[in-house]
């Protein structure tokens, strides 16, 4: 006999294909093994996939995140997913207040559509400021670094020009010296922008994610302040490339943009397993 699971693949913070950055959504009526999750996640090879499981309460699902090689914190493209194949594909029901909830290892996180863009509501990342090291410029040779900071389990490096974050060759190996987890670049933006970055994250057998909504958590507070704005545009430079619209409102930050579908399958598993 074979269990099957449908399996939503979805780009997020684009509203075209192959831009943004990818994530694969499952919907399951009950919580799957964790080295069922892990198997799968390594099978797509995809930064994160996402795994929800409905709560009895109308608009509230159990969230979890995996990458190729380990269960994360939190992941905000899969949020948005996750949040688009309810709306777009299932036609869920949300709770009263027109949200998607999601239970999550960092606790309630809420989704809202409002117009066209998705519109995640996290807890703002606390920055602590940092030296600048040897090894920080060791990693990103060529690059003038003008501060550092750490928020959550990641490491921040704000350089001095848009064309340095841009261009950059990263040095993956040096990198992993830096976090056991990720480590930002930003820099001030370009052209309409207000902030431009990317991020990396090696240790966990993703070199660099194409536009991550968690990273911004952070990045939008530190323009935030810097700028003087509660609004901020901003631009992740990866090869797919994508764009955030970020509003910060006291402990909370929150992240928007489009999602679209790319691929729906199927998946088909022993019983057993």
């Amino acid at each position: 006999m074979t269990c099957r699971l449908l399996q939503y693949q979805i780009d997020a913070f684009t509203d075209r294909p192959f831009r943004g950055n990818p994530a694969a959504v499952i919907l399951t009526g009950a919580p799957l093994s964790e080295d069922l999750m892990q198997a799968l996640a390594e099978e797509n090879n995809l930064s994160e996939t996402a795994y929800l499981v409905p709560r009895s309460a109308p608009g509230h699902y159990d969230l979890r995140w995996f990458t190729p090689t380990t269960e994360i914190e939190f992941c905000g493209h899969a949020t948005i997913a996750s949040a688009h194949a309810l709306a777009a594909e299932h036609r869920a029901q949300t709770d009263d207040d027109g949200a998607y909830v999601f239970h999550t290892r960092i606790g309630a996180l809420r989704v809202t559509r409002p117009e066209n863009n998705y519109v995640l509501r996290a807890p703002a990342a606390k920055a602590t400021p940092t030296p600048v090291t040897a090894a920080m410029r060791a990693a990103f040779r060529g690059a003038t670094i003008t501060a550092a900071f750490h928020a959550g389990a990641n490491l921040y490096l704000v350089f001095g020009s848009a064309a340095n974050v841009r261009t950059l060759t990263p040095d993956f190996t040096a990198i992993i010296a830096l976090s056991d987890h990720g480590v930002g670049i930003t820099a001030p933006g370009f052209s309409d922008y207000d902030c431009v970055s990317r991020f990396f994250v090696p240790a966990e057998g993703i070199n660099e994610d194409p536009v991550t909504g968690s990273a911004h958590a952070a990045i939008g507070p530190y323009w935030a302040r810097r700028l003087g704005k509660e609004n901020i545009l901003a631009y992740q430079a990866s090869a797919r490339g994508g764009a955030l619209h970020l509003t910060i409102t006291g402990d909370y930050i929150d992240i928007a943009g489009p999602a679209v579908t790319v691929m729906q399958s199927e998946i088909r598993l022993p019983a057993a397993i």
